[in-house]
């Protein structure tokens, strides 16, 4: 089975939108800047590593780029049994599963982001990563402390994350090293993440989420909160509500993941951090990342080449086949169909095979078609599978 997961703040890095600057998806870029009126593609592109180190920055590019890359991967026929996304990465992943509408989530990510920047601006705080102590003797480090710091992300075995006023990070630390920590390593963020320290941003992005339209989810997402599997539409405002204040319990949602059957995780977006998290966590399980453009077509023969060597027929989310892939609608409109397209008919890359009201429906890669997937004169919404083809 397959998941994709979706990563958080701190996966940014300068430069990190040019690889997908010329692809198709690259327009949920432009999309987003006019919902948010800012210019994301020059973030992307063009900002430099402390203006992204800005918590509005760093969510609402870490966001859209994942989501771009999420989309690249579904204009190829690419589908996950199960989504999760660590902090930030779960609006992407509620995005991804159909729960959020791109636009409402890029709104929702936008004042999550100013939210959290006010908070961590009228709070100071940090966080410090423990690495090598049990979950048990963090939380015990955190407690021996009179000041205020707690434990905010349970990220892999031997690695925890706390956060809080700064002299009680720093003693928490030194309590865990008396414990058996190998390390306290300090975090170069602005501000303590998942803890009461964000009770502002809570309150603040509390009136942008009960104003937002969740729907059931497509496929299951695992929620940082609870580590558990959830689907149904009226669970995800209270989540996301209690999320800013809660611990990201990625350990535990990990191996929820895999008690659902998941053998293979995706990283979708920049970074690798989950990838790790993963490796650290379930030995065994397959790990694959999408940064690029260029890793979906290796994702695509990484997954072909399993589900072509597997004994038994592929489980549900494996949708992935190396020669396979989708051309989606560029738009939202009627669809019409060039009438001298039909099944078997060969496509060069850049071809068009029909339009969405007056804009071109031209195919990313070449292929021959194996069919349509939307009827002429059907209304289909932007990035709707159109039609099936069978890479050349």
């Amino acid at each position: 089975m397959i998941v994709f997961t979706y990563p958080g703040q701190g996966s940014q890095k300068p430069g990190m939108g040019e690889p997908w600057q010329n692809h198709p998806s690259w327009e949920l870029v432009t999309e987003a800047s006019d919902v948010t009126n800012r210019d994301i593609g020059d973030l992307l592109l063009n900002a430099d590593a402390e203006t992204l180190k800005l918590t509005r920055n760093s969510q609402l590019t870490t966001f859209v780029l994942s989501m771009v890359a999420f989309d690249a991967v579904t204009r190829v026929g690419g589908e996950a049994a199960g989504h999760a996304g660590h902090s930030l990465g779960e609006y992407s992943a509620l995005t991804a599963a159909g729960v959020l509408d791109f636009s409402d989530a890029v709104q929702l990510v936008s004042e999550r982001g100013d939210a959290m920047q006010g908070a961590a601006d009228e709070q100071v705080g940090t966080m410090a990563a423990i690495l090598g102590l049990d979950d048990d003797q963090v939380d015990i480090a955190c407690a021996r402390v009179a000041g205020d710091v707690w434990v905010a992300n349970y990220n892999a075995p031997g690695q925890v994350v706390i956060a809080g006023a700064p002299d009680a990070v720093s003693e928490a630390g030194e309590f865990a090293k008396e414990l058996g920590a190998k390390r306290s390593m300090p975090l170069p963020v602005g501000g303590a993440f998942h803890t009461p320290f964000m009770s502002p941003a809570r309150d603040r992005l509390r009136k942008a989420i009960d104003q937002t339209d969740f729907r059931d989810a497509d496929t299951f997402v695992v929620a940082n909160v609870d580590s558990a599997v959830h689907t149904v539409a009226n669970d995800f405002n209270s989540l996301l509500n209690a999320q800013l204040c809660s611990p990201v319990r990625w350990r535990q949602s990990l191996h929820t993941l895999e008690s659902q059957g998941a053998t293979t995780f995706v990283e979708v977006g920049p970074g690798s951090v989950l990838t790790g998290l993963v490796k650290r966590t379930l030995k065994s399980a397959s790990r694959i990342t999408v940064n690029t453009p260029a890793d979906v077509d290796s994702m695509l023969e990484t997954i072909g080449n399993a589900t072509a060597s597997a004994p038994s027929p592929a489980v549900e989310g494996e949708h992935l086949f190396a020669t396979e892939r989708l051309v989606v609608a560029p738009a939202a409109g009627v669809f019409a169909p060039d009438t001298s397209i039909e099944v078997g008919t060969t496509i060069a890359r850049g071809g068009v095979i029909g339009t969405v009201g007056d804009v071109e429906v031209r195919s990313a890669f070449s292929g021959e078609v194996q069919g349509f997937l939307a009827l002429p004169g059907e209304r289909v919404t932007a990035r709707q599978p159109i039609a099936w083809l069978r890479s050349s």
